[in-house]
């Protein structure tokens, strides 16, 4: 098996996480590996040198725009693995011009978030987080446990927003619970949909219903502020907002508005801006549990990313098709 010129682009400290030694021993049997291995700068004279002979990148986090510039240093490029989700922070309309094959690992990614998401859900049902906080205030009676409402999930109704591949996995594991799932997807297909336990409707009738609505959705300028003031407004008093996806697809001063009122309740994991202002009220409030963009893979996860990459290039090297190729037309649509 012939073994391509490879370079890997992304943050150092990525580079470290994604690839230990099991990850770096099977990536020198693929390909070869020049100097330097690593880099996330692509405009210094040694690196520009190294793209002359490069057939592969090996992308993640921190890697810069292949603007036409950069791409033109590497005329042999043919293809693109990415040990991550998004390709849209460096993939530009010359990568599709070229006809270089880029896959991502958007699907392994996924798995953590899902995994948070279910978690999420499941904590929002008993209000845990905001018990938790509660319980820091009145700790020599417990009797505020009740002033939360009914601390249940079973016959929840569930809103999930995007049947998108995190969205999917949340469904999936929503079947071990006895809930109403309800999906809101212009894209989706009612009968997959089904098939997987839940039912298509129009995002107003999603949140008149939801108990619990959770964001899937791709950062797109047609989902900016897609869940704005009217939108929160349907939902039920003491209904709980969960997003792990993008913090536009929220209007942050909307959810501060009804949070802040008590009326609803917020457990975000991104935010807009991110991070939030420290003068943010959503900081403060009992009622909103705020975690750093954790949901996605980090640590151990991450070499998910990196082997299904791994996996990817194997696959190009035997001429066989990719298994998550990202092609031009969904790249609009997509993450």
């Amino acid at each position: 098996m012939r073994r391509p010129q490879a370079l890997l682009v992304m943050d150092p400290a990525t580079f470290s996480t994604l690839f230990e030694e099991p990850q770096l021993r099977r990536l020198r049997e693929l390909a070869e590996l020049g100097d330097p291995v690593v880099t996330d700068d692509l405009d210094t004279p040694e690196v520009r040198r190294r793209l002359r002979e490069v057939e592969v990148l090996v992308t993640s986090w921190g890697c810069p725009r292949l603007s036409e510039e950069r791409l033109a240093d590497a005329p042999g490029l043919r293809a693109i693995f990415h040990c991550a989700g998004t390709v849209r922070t460096f993939v530009t309309d010359e990568v599709w011009r070229r006809g270089i094959l880029v896959t991502n690992a958007a699907d392994e990614n996924a798995i953590p978030v899902a995994e948070f998401t279910l978690a999420a859900i499941i904590f929002a049902g008993k209000k845990a987080p905001f018990l938790a906080q509660d319980a820091r205030r009145h700790r020599a009676d417990w009797s505020f446990a009740t002033s939360r409402g009914e601390l249940s999930n079973r016959g929840r109704t569930i809103g999930v927003v995007g049947h998108s591949r995190v969205g999917r996995r949340v469904v999936e594991r929503l079947r071990d619970l006895e809930v109403e799932v309800l999906v809101a997807d212009p894209y989706a297909d009612a009968g997959e949909v089904a098939a997987a336990g839940a039912q298509l409707v129009a995002l107003p009738e999603l949140l008149r219903r939801s108990d619990v609505l959770t964001l899937h959705v791709p950062a797109l300028p047609s989902t900016r502020h897609l869940i704005g003031a009217a939108e929160l407004a349907m939902l039920r008093d003491g209904a709980t907002v969960i997003n792990t996806a993008r913090g536009a697809v929220i209007d942050t001063a909307a959810l501060e508005r009804e949070c802040v009122s008590g009326r609803l309740d917020a457990m975000l994991d991104v935010t807009d801006p991110e991070p939030l202002p420290a003068d943010s009220p959503l900081y403060d409030l009992p009622n909103v549990m705020i975690t750093p963009h954790i949901a996605g893979s980090l640590g151990s996860e991450t070499r998910r990313m990196s082997e299904s990459a791994l996996d990817e290039l194997e696959r190009y090297l035997h001429g066989r098709p990719p298994r998550a190729a990202v092609t031009a037309d969904e790249f609009k649509v997509s993450a």
